[in-house]
């Protein structure tokens, strides 16, 4: 909760119930999502505290605010540099870890930044990650449904076949 102090926002218990709640949730949860766990805890709190409170942690460099999967920004409590994998079925995200050795960093005055970017001119980094998109493995053990391809046909509906047995048939 110091870290709150330490960037100038104030400490109400709303936004320490949602710095907690976030902290402890490796889902990268929505905004309604976080909403919706805190309204019977805090049953006077708005949609628009928690929306607001996230967006001043995330400018506090507290959270970060997702946008890799479609639908509503997710906010990950990770600072740390890693990167994201993303279930291209059920739009579970997960963290990847990036060994310290590695991981880029977005200093300015970083030399081993400024070659691991590419440059980019009239622009200034400020992160680099990377989304891995795939199946999670709920997802892979499912059976998938095979497509038909367009050569293959497809079956008739039984009334269909009905429609056309009574049909008059034309003469070839």
């Amino acid at each position: 909760m110091e870290a709150l102090r330490e960037r100038g926002l104030k400490l109400t218990p709303q936004r320490i119930a949602i710095l907690r709640e976030l902290a402890g949730d490796p889902t990268h949860p929505t905004a309604q999502e976080l909403f919706e766990r805190l309204k019977p805890s805090l049953p006077t709190m708005s949609f628009a505290t928690v929306y607001n409170t996230l967006d001043a942690l995330a400018s506090a460099g507290l959270c970060a605010s997702l946008s890799i999967a479609p639908g509503a920004a997710r906010f990950d409590p990770n600072m740390e540099a890693h990167h994201h994998a993303v279930c291209d079925r059920c739009g579970l995200i997960r963290d990847i870890a990036i060994a310290p050795s590695t991981a880029p960093s977005t200093a300015p005055s970083d030399p081993e930044a400024a070659s691991a970017v590419p440059a980019v001119p009239g622009f200034t980094v400020r992160s680099v990650e990377k989304i891995f998109r795939g199946l999670c493995a709920d997802c892979a053990a499912k059976k998938t449904v095979r497509r038909r391809t367009s050569s293959e046909k497809r079956p008739r509906p039984a009334a269909a076949e009905q429609v056309e047995s009574n049909a008059p048939r034309r003469r070839p």
